[in-house]
């Protein structure tokens, strides 16, 4: 049974490691090609996410002038504490005896291996956007980066509460932004969101990716083949994910995203912190006999959590329809 499970993630290339990530653009973007923030922490209760909230000390001077050689605090971390999940594979010995053959047993290994793998994935994807605290058992969503709740500003988020940190102009680089405004999507709104979330001008200074329903996906669709300024993200395309591109950034649907949602990210400022030893790691087929039914079973465990290194560079709008 083993000997089969070691086949059967490495066939075909091994293809049945995209199950992992065939779900959800946000994995496929974030997990399996790294695009953004990806941290492989091999230890610690908490995993640490450095970010620059200030500049240092410095402008102009004349000849005789005396330079500051004070330090200016400009590194400050985000702490996101790890995220446990796992999917099970069991098989009952009188499932075995029904499977009997090599090809029959095989059969049945690969499917509870896909069981497993879908059922793990699912739950890890299922959380991506939801608002959940940091100490919560579940993800810390992006839900909970945009703060969509609407919690006080003294409510942590990476362990930092917005009126924590202020930076010496007297602003708030830590700010959560959600526009909850109830209207249509378009894009004027989509240009709102990308302005509001702007941190500089340049290279990576707005959002570069978002994610929403399928329903609004549509929509912005239809809007742009209109006007003939429809164009497709190659790579997102080739790994079998629906997409567009408008100015500069990939938009897809995703069907972990609530309803009437949209979130604009900037992939520099965002991803994963996953345990070096927890990146959907298989553990072996175990007895269960002596503590229960006759029967086999195997988990597939997966350790982090979603990270931030600038929180207002990403937006969220709820109530678009």
């Amino acid at each position: 049974m083993q000997s089969i499970t070691n086949d059967y993630f490495i066939a075909d290339n091994k293809k049945a490691v995209d199950i992992y990530f065939n779900t959800s653009m946000f994995a496929d973007h974030f997990m399996n090609k790294r695009k953004g923030i990806f941290e492989r922490p091999n230890g610690g209760a908490r995993y640490r996410i450095p970010l620059m909230y200030d500049a240092s000390e410095g402008g102009s001077f004349m000849r005789a002038d005396p330079l500051s050689s004070d330090d200016r605090t400009t590194i400050n971390s985000a702490y996101f504490l790890p995220k446990h999940y796992y999917g099970n594979a069991t098989i009952y010995e009188t499932d075995e005896l029904e499977n009997a053959g090599e090809y029959a047993e095989v059969q049945l290994v690969v499917q509870k291996l896909e069981g497993a793998q879908k059922t793990c994935a699912r739950n890890i994807y299922g959380q991506i956007y939801s608002s959940n605290a940091d100490t919560a058992q579940d993800l810390t969503g992006l839900g909970a980066l945009c703060n969509v709740s609407g919690a006080a500003t003294s409510v942590a988020y990476g362990n930092i509460a917005q009126v924590d940190l202020m930076a010496s102009d007297g602003s708030y680089p830590w700010t959560a932004r959600t526009t909850t405004t109830i209207e249509g999507i378009s894009l004027a709104v989509l240009r709102t969101m990308a302005t509001t979330s702007k941190i500089y001008d340049g290279p990576n200074g707005k959002p570069d990716i978002g994610f929403m329903t399928e329903a609004l996906f549509n929509i912005v669709k239809g809007i742009l083949q209109v006007q003939q300024r429809f164009t497709e993200d190659i790579d997102t395309a080739k790994a079998g994910f629906t997409n567009l591109v408008f100015e500069q950034m990939i938009l897809t649907p995703d069907d972990y995203v609530p309803t009437g949602y949209c979130f604009l990210l900037n992939s520099k400022f965002v991803g994963w912190a996953i345990h070096e030893k927890g990146l959907f790691v298989r553990k072996p087929w175990a007895d269960l006999t002596v503590v229960g039914p006759l029967a086999k079973s195997m988990k597939i465990l997966w350790h982090g959590n979603l990270v931030c290194s600038n929180r207002k560079a990403h937006i969220c709008h709820t109530n678009l329809s």
